[in-house]
């Protein structure tokens, strides 16, 4: 599997589609905020920037894309005017995503978003310039010492590709609580690789002073098998058992890693290049964001979807997140029977169990040479 060519969201504004789907992850966003703005207005009284590089890697497309941006952007304004002789700086936002992202959807908010800009912070195209950039963050992306916050959410839990050896992991497509710890292994050996070099392509870019934040899914539980979070994964496996050929099924294992806070620490030591500030792992709800409005006149409800229980609505979610890579390995004919089915499955998981995500956020600063 090619992750670079196949992983993205679901494109446009359909019922199925990443921007109809993306509550759980605005609300990622929204718990990371107290602990985003401490890092940007660091980064800014760190290094008092004239031109100020930011970065979004992982902005997929949809209401979420510009969300963060426009909480640096505010955060920036307020601190660069707090500062003594200080002028707010001139800015350089990047957004970035791999090359199969809904990179015209992006684009064509940006009219609206430098209005927003000139309206509300007098910062419109004349000083502040948005970009997209294609390609995967698990290299470089930008010139030498050119950025001072690099933001990324719900991001890092992909792999650049899926882990070597997993022949032993039968019948299921992510760790399991039967998969053997080669498999265990495996999954994190290539996390600790995707994470280093994504730490040391970082390094090369940011100057010294300047703070990442980054928030993905991860693990708390001794063993990642035993995370309810991962249990998304396991559902679908039995649901693709009973539609596809066993076979088949033991060919595909999915490019994803929730790793526990240890692993991310031990990582970002070795690497050396940064210093960590903060590491947190919150939980958040399956369907978090997504319960149905009871506002009959709130023209951001969409009813038909309000009216879908809870586990047929997390499974659009994932079908959203996932569907790209399943269409590509099996076939696009399976793929309404198995959202149903699996929205029939996760209505009777909540049933029995209060089903919650870790997501970890990670505060850190670019070391000096």
């Amino acid at each position: 599997m090619e992750v670079t060519q196949i992983l993205h969201m679901n494109k446009g504004e359909g019922e199925t589609s990443y921007a109809k789907n993306c509550t759980v992850q605005r609300e990622i966003i929204t718990l990371a905020n107290s602990i985003m703005e401490e890092a940007v207005a660091e980064s800014v009284q760190n290094t008092l920037p004239q031109s100020m590089g930011i970065a979004d890697l992982g902005c997929s497309s949809g209401p979420n894309t510009l969300m963060a941006v426009s909480k640096i952007i505010d955060t920036v304004c307020k601190t660069s005017s707090g500062i003594v002789g200080s002028t707010l700086p001139e800015l350089r936002v990047s957004l970035n995503d791999l090359p199969g992202n809904d990179f015209n959807e992006v684009f064509m908010s940006f009219p609206g978003f430098y209005e927003t800009l000139r309206k509300e912070k007098g910062n419109g195209p004349e000083g502040g310039f948005v970009s997209g950039i294609p390609g995967s963050f698990y290299g470089r992306l930008f010139a030498r010492n050119s950025m001072h916050f690099v933001h990324s959410s719900s991001t890092l839990h992909w792999l650049s590709q899926v882990p070597p050896s997993l022949d032993m992991n039968k019948g299921k497509i992510y760790i399991s609580k039967t998969s053997p710890p080669c498999v265990v292994k495996a999954y994190v050996s290539q996390f600790e690789k995707d994470f280093f070099l994504f730490l040391r392509s970082r390094a090369h870019e940011m100057v010294a002073g300047g703070r990442m934040l980054l928030s993905f899914m991860g693990h708390i539980s001794p063993e990642a098998s035993t995370e309810v979070g991962s249990h998304q994964w396991e559902l679908l496996a039995q649901l693709l058992l009973g539609l596809i050929e066993e076979d088949r099924i033991d060919s595909f294992n999915a490019p994803y890693y929730a790793p526990s806070p240890q692993e991310v620490r031990n990582v970002i030591v070795e690497e050396g290049s940064f210093s960590i500030n903060h590491v947190e792992a919150f939980e958040v709800n399956w369907d978090e964001g997504s319960s149905a409005c009871s506002d009959s006149a709130c023209d951001k409800c969409d009813f038909e979807h309000e009216k879908l229980s809870r586990g047929q609505r997390v499974a659009i979610t994932i079908r959203a997140v996932v569907e790209s890579m399943v269409e590509s390995h099996f076939g696009r004919e399976i793929l309404d029977e198995l959202f149903r089915r699996y929205g029939e499955l996760v209505d009777d998981y909540f049933s029995k169990t209060v089903a919650k995500h870790i997501n970890l956020v990670v505060s850190v600063t670019r070391n000096s040479e």
